[in-house]
């Protein structure tokens, strides 16, 4: 991986956005009536961020698999509401509007066109690839999403934070430690943990049946992480509970694997990529092309005016 090795690396959420960016932006489309506005969405997202925190490195990172199979091997309700239909011997679809996806070939163009790097890894989500590319980066890291997943990353001695734009990207919060200890009474590093004993069922993860946020929080306040849960719950002698013991233990098959599930990658092999970001795209020309088949120039001309300000 080659980068400036200064200011900050930002590293997008990128499906994230793109579906923000589709479900907030009023529908426009391009001059042969193609929707368009999750790109101009996302454009002007990318231009609004780096106006306001000027990174020197920039990474779209992608989904090259949205639901891995090795995660659902291990939890098979892992985001399974969110497939189309179960198809044997095919990879699971995710339910995306048809204005959308359409799109989404277009974004790729953009992003090219604009010298935009974008990395993605085979049999991996995109959080796996920010894991990665946020794991001992060598500069300050700035991770934008609206999914709570990647607050296990942050880390106020690496200087990785989360721009977390569940209200928006205009009127995004800046998730620190102290944020993730404010709002649910643990650490950043527990976040993981949290998550896998409380549930989430935007991610079709159970939980533990009686446990929510308080008393996984003070589960982990006590016994540090799900290891030393999962100790105390094995020895008769250890101080948890009777009521926390029995929920935990009736739930051992699930904990035994959804750690596994929920813990973000961070040791991919990406392979070698420039995440600088360009002061001048490498193909103007594309640019305009792009801008004026689909109508996009007046994002173009925001985006380009960041980069090259």
């Amino acid at each position: 991986m080659t980068s400036q090795q200064t200011g900050r690396l930002m590293l997008l959420d990128t499906a994230s956005m793109y579906f923000r960016a589709f479900f907030g932006v009023p529908e426009i489309t391009s001059p042969d009536g193609t929707p368009v506005n999750a790109v101009r969405g996302l454009m002007d997202f990318i231009s609004r961020l780096v106006n306001d925190y000027r990174p020197s490195d920039l990474v779209c990172c992608w989904d090259n698999d949205w639901r891995p199979q090795w995660r659902v091997d291990l939890l098979p309700s892992y985001k399974a509401h969110r497939v189309v239909a179960e198809v044997d011997s095919a990879p699971d679809i995710e339910e995306v509007p048809d204005p959308l996806e359409v799109q989404i070939p277009i974004i790729l163009e953009v992003l090219a066109a604009f010298g935009i790097c974008v990395i993605g890894a085979d049999g991996y989500e995109a959080d796996d690839v920010i894991g990665t590319l946020a794991t001992d980066a060598g500069q300050p890291v700035d991770i934008v999403t609206g999914d709570r997943d990647l607050f296990q990353l942050v880390d106020d001695e690496q200087d990785v934070r989360v721009l977390y734009i569940a209200r928006g990207v205009g009127n995004h919060e800046r998730v620190t430690n102290d944020w993730v200890r404010n709002k649910y009474a643990i650490e950043a590093r527990q976040y993981a943990d949290f998550a896998t004993l409380r549930g989430d069922a935007s991610d079709g993860l159970p939980g533990v049946a009686g446990i929510g946020e308080k008393t996984a929080a003070t589960l982990l306040g006590r016994f540090g992480d799900m290891a030393g849960i999962l100790a105390a719950a094995a020895d008769p002698d250890s101080e948890l509970g009777p009521g926390p013991r029995s929920k935990l233990k009736a739930a051992a098959d699930y904990l035994a694997v959804a750690p596994a599930v929920v813990a973000v990658a961070r040791t991919i092999d990406l392979g070698e990529h420039d995440t600088a970001l360009p002061r001048t795209p490498p193909d103007p020309e594309r640019v305009r092309e792009l801008a004026e088949k689909w109508g996009l120039e007046s994002p173009t001309v925001r985006l380009l005016d960041v980069l090259t300000g």
